[in-house]
């Protein structure tokens, strides 16, 4: 699988999780906290387009 991120948003992304403290590498609390964020964010959209499709139903 390919992923399109640049570089720049790869580095950005990688300075936000990174932890020295972390055997790993990266901090999984706060990785996890940014996946659940977008997950709630992406359920909100869906949510709303599921939303405005039911008005569009409704009205035909």
């Amino acid at each position: 699988m390919k992923m399109d991120i640049s570089p720049e948003e790869f580095e950005e992304i990688e300075n936000v999780i990174s932890s020295d403290e972390s055997v790993v590498g990266i901090d999984a609390k706060k990785t996890h906290i940014i996946i659940i964020h977008l997950l709630r964010e992406i359920q909100q959209k869906l949510d709303q387009l599921e939303a405005r499709i039911d008005s569009i139903e409704e009205n035909i």
